[in-house]
């Protein structure tokens, strides 16, 4: 952990801070149901697979760290404290072959969610095979009964409900990293938060002509500046699209996900994003007049920002549909910033 008493040093680039006392829930609530105990089990690469009950785990050396979280989706959590037991302690339990390079952590999730890490790096950053948190055991919807805990990196490298750790001569990429374009390395402190676009410029100019976006997976798409009016971007996957200045009133982005999207100064007059995750999204500057959030996820998402020393203010006013349920997982400052404009 960071051992800084100020807590503005300790937030890497682009995250703010939930309130005091809140975890956000983020992604799936709960495994895939199973009648089997629980169990985790370690195989691949090693000399020795094995399988440890909970009850196992417990027993073996337990050690506690205390660690910043960091979302991709832009939030941060500081002095949290977890327990469990040192990946080390496993792997020396397990004996690795001589061909072991990789750790992937795989959950017991209904979309067999994983991540992947460096063995040696993983070791170095003290990961932890985690049964606790703030000296309880961890809550079904943060990961429980079992996390991977690694700090240093955005929390998806901290898998929930663990249950497989396989040890791989060759690294296999993650949920996270493979379908939704997360970055393989995901250091917090350089941004890493996706891998290279899904949409080369050719394609991505033709879609932008055609202003129909529907269904279409366009990660990191770059329709900056451009003059997309009436789009029809429903269901589409646009994670890290950029719309910075772009003009887009009465757009339909229902049901579409536009984690950490940036529509900073863009023209979203009479928009829709009806059931969209925005987790994470920038709207500083942005018109949302008219706009509906209804159902939205808008965890870390941003509705005012610094820039140049200046405040940049999203414009929305009582025409702006955001219900109590959409804005109140925002972080402090941006919830202020947004009831005090909506009861202008």
């Amino acid at each position: 952990m960071n051992e800084s008493n100020h807590p503005e040093s300790r937030i890497p680039p682009g995250q703010q801070l939930v309130a005091p006392g809140k975890w956000p829930v983020i992604g799936e609530r709960e495994p895939a149901q199973s009648d089997a105990p629980w169990s985790f089990t370690v195989t691949g690469e090693v000399s020795n697979p094995t399988t440890f009950s909970l009850d196992e785990l417990r027993s073996l050396p337990q050690t506690s760290i205390t660690i910043d979280i960091h979302c991709v989706t832009r939030w941060s959590r500081l002095d949290v404290s977890f327990t469990g037991v040192l990946l080390k302690e496993i792997l020396d339990r397990v004996a690795p072959t001589d061909k072991a390079k990789f750790a992937s952590f795989i959950a017991r999730s209904t979309r067999r969610h994983s991540t992947s890490l460096l063995i040696d790096e993983a070791v170095e950053l003290g990961t932890l095979i985690a049964l606790d948190v703030d000296g309880k055991p961890i809550e079904t919807g943060h990961g429980g009964p079992l996390r991977n805990i690694t700090e240093g990196k955005y929390f998806y490298k901290s898998v929930k409900w663990l249950e497989k750790l396989e040890i791989l001569e060759k690294d296999k990429l993650g949920f996270w990293e493979a379908e939704s374009g997360y970055h393989n390395v995901a250091d917090p402190w350089k941004e890493q938060r996706y891998m290279v676009p899904t949409i080369d410029r050719r394609r991505s100019i033709k879609l932008i002509e055609t202003r129909d976006f529907a269904g279409q997976d366009l990660r990191s798409i770059d329709a900056s500046e451009r003059d997309l009016e009436n789009l029809n971007a429903k269901g589409a996957s646009l994670r890290d699209a950029n719309f910075t200045g772009t003009n887009l009133p009465n757009a339909d982005f229902s049901n579409a996900n536009l984690s950490n999207a940036h529509f900073h100064n863009a023209n979203l007059r009479g928009a829709k994003f009806v059931d969209a995750d925005v987790e994470g999204a920038d709207f500083s500057g942005a018109d949302l007049r008219d706009v509906d959030f209804s159902g939205c996820s808008a965890i870390g998402a941003s509705f005012y920002s610094q820039r140049d020393g200046q405040t940049v203010e999203a414009i929305i006013d009582q025409s702006t549909v955001m219900s109590e349920s959409v804005i109140a997982p925002l972080f402090p400052a941006q919830l202020e910033f947004v009831k005090s404009k909506l009861t202008d």
